[in-house]
This record gives C-alpha cells, sequence and structure tokens, in this order.
C-alpha cells in the first residue's frame, strides 16, 4: 500500500471571487441591470484564464 496525497484544487475559490468581482463592476458601471450579468460572465472568464495560465504554470517551475 502506498500513500499518495492528494493536491487540494482551490479553483473554485477563484472562479467565486471572480464571479463576485464581475457581478459588483456590472452592478457599480450603472448603465442597466444588463450589466450585471455581463459583468459575471466576464469575471469568471478572466478567472478561467488566470487559472489556466498563472496558477497552473506556477507548478511546472
Amino acid at each position: 500500500m502506498s500513500h499518495h496525497k492528494e493536491d487540494k484544487s482551490y479553483d473554485q475559490y477563484y472562479y467565486i471571487v471572480a464571479l463576485l468581482a464581475g457581478l459588483f463592476v456590472g452592478l457599480i458601471v450603472n448603465r442597466g441591470a444588463i450589466y450585471i450579468p455581463i459583468g459575471g460572465v466576464l469575471g469568471l472568464l478572466s478567472a478561467a484564464v488566470f487559472i489556466k495560465f498563472l496558477v497552473r504554470g506556477r507548478h511546472d517551475v
């Protein structure tokens, strides 16, 4: 039997923070209610890019 320590993934925290930040920015824009979900989507996209290139690349160093 081998003991394997599983790495805990914190990706969901990045997505939650980015979603809330995007929703907040969409609310602050104050140009209409349509900008709130657009801000949330843009926040999620930026979190995906952040995780893909910056967080995952950290393990390769």
